[in-house]
C-alpha cells in the first residue's frame, strides 16, 4: 500500500493524490488494489510462466523487487550510487524506493545517476526503425578507447546522437590529446638535442596551465559528474602544452609535469594514454624503411622524392613529423 509509505514520490517528485486523480481521469482499472499507485510485490502465477512456492502461493516476484532483493543481498541496505535510464525514475526506482525503505529502516542510496537515451543520426535507436547496434558492431570501426570518450564527451544526462561523423571527431579529439604526450614524451627522450631554452614567464604559463587544469577537472567532475566539461579543461592544458613545445620556451621538467597531467587526468576518465600509444607504437618494418629512405633523400637535397615517400607512408595509414631530433612517426 503506497499511501502507508509517507514519502513515495521523492525521486521522481509526483505527488500520490495527482497520480490517483490522473488514474481516474483515464479510467484505469484498479481491482484488487487499495489504492491505484499501489504495485505487487509478488505475483499470481499465470498459465505457461514460471512459478515458485511461497507463504503467499505460486508465483513470481514483481518487477521492482528483484532489484531490492539483488541489492540487499551483494552490496548491503544502503548503496552509495545507484544508476539507470532515466525512464526508470518512475514507476521502477521510485518503488525500489518504498520498498527497500520500507523493509529495511534507512536509505536505499544516496545518489541517483539517470542517463538518457542514445539516438543514430538524430532518431531514438531501435530494432524497429532499424539502427539498432552494439559495441561490438561499433568496435569493427573504432578502437574501444575512441567509443569510451566519444559517450564521455557528452553529460550522462543528455541523449547521446549516434554516428560516423561523431566517432570521427571524438577520435580527433582524443589524438589530439595523445599527440600532445607523444611529442612531450619524443623531445623528453632527445633533450639534448631538443634546444630547450627556459624562460621565466613561459615556465609560469605552463606551471599555472597545469594545476587550473587539474582543479578545474575536479570542479566539474564534483558537478555532477561533468565529464564532457572536464575534457575541455584537459583540451585546455594540451593547447597551452603545445603552445611552448612549439617554442620550445620551457623546461624539460615544466613539459614532463604537463605531459604527466594530461596522463592523470585522462586516466581518472578510464583512459590511459601511454598504454593506447604503447599499443599503436608499432610502426611496420616496410613503413620505417621508407621513412629512413626519406630522410636519404631530404639529405641529398631530391625533395620531389622525399615528397612522393611521405606520401607513400601517409597512404598506408603513418604520418610524418619532421623535427629537429628526427622524424616522428605516428599512426593516423
Amino acid at each position: 500500500e503506497v499511501p502507508k509509505f509517507k514519502e513515495y514520490g521523492k525521486l521522481s517528485h509526483y505527488n500520490l493524490e495527482d497520480l490517483v486523480a490522473g488514474a481516474g481521469e483515464r479510467g484505469a482499472s484498479y481491482e484488487g488494489k487499495r489504492n491505484p499507485a499501489d504495485f505487487a510485490i509478488w505475483k499470481f502465477k499465470k498459465e505457461g510462466e514460471p512459478f515458485w512456492d511461497s507463504p503467499w502461493g505460486e508465483g513470481r516476484p514483481g518487477w521492482h523487487i528483484e532489484c531490492s532483493a539483488m541489492n540487499r543481498k551483494y552490496l548491503g541496505k544502503t548503496i552509495d550510487i545507484h544508476g539507470g535510464g532515466q525512464d526508470l525514475i518512475f514507476p521502477h526506482h521510485e518503488n525500489e524506493i518504498a520498498q527497500s525503505e520500507a523493509a529495511n529502516g534507512c536509505p536505499f542510496a544516496h545518489y541517483w545517476m539517470h542517463n538518457a537515451f542514445v539516438n543514430v543520426d538524430n532518431e531514438k535507436m531501435s530494432k524497429s526503425l532499424g539502427n539498432f547496434f552494439t559495441v561490438r558492431d561499433i568496435v569493427e570501426k573504432f578502437p574501444y578507447e575512441v567509443i569510451r570518450f566519444f559517450i564521455l564527451s557528452g553529460h550522462y544526462r543528455m541523449p547521446i546522437n549516434f554516428s560516423d561523423e561523431l566517432l570521427k571527431s571524438a577520435q580527433n579529439g582524443l589524438d589530439r590529446i595523445a599527440t600532445a604526450v607523444e611529442t612531450s614524451d619524443f623531445i623528453l627522450s632527445h633533450e639534448a638535442e631538443a634546444g630547450l631554452s627556459a624562460n621565466a614567464d613561459a615556465e609560469k604559463e605552463l606551471a599555472d596551465a597545469v594545476s587550473e587544469a587539474k582543479a578545474s577537472f575536479i570542479a566539474r567532475m564534483d558537478d555532477d559528474m561533468n565529464t564532457a566539461d572536464a575534457i575541455t579543461a584537459i583540451y585546455e592544458l594540451v593547447r597551452v602544452l603545445n603552445t611552448h613545445l612549439t617554442a620550445k620556451d620551457v623546461s624539460a621538467s615544466s613539459i614532463k609535469a604537463a605531459a604527466d597531467m594530461i596522463c592523470e587526468l585522462m586516466g581518472v576518465l578510464g583512459l590511459e594514454i601511454r598504454e593506447i600509444l604503447n599499443k599503436d607504437s608499432g610502426i611496420p618494418a616496410e613503413v620505417m624503411d621508407l621513412v629512413n629512405q626519406r630522410v636519404e633523400a631530404k639529405k641529398n637535397k631530391d625533395f620531389a622524392k622525399a615528397d612522393a615517400l611521405r606520401d607513400q607512408v601517409s597512404e598506408m595509414g603513418y604520418q610524418i613529423k619532421d623535427t629537429p631530433q628526427g622524424p616522428q612517426v605516428t599512426k593516423k
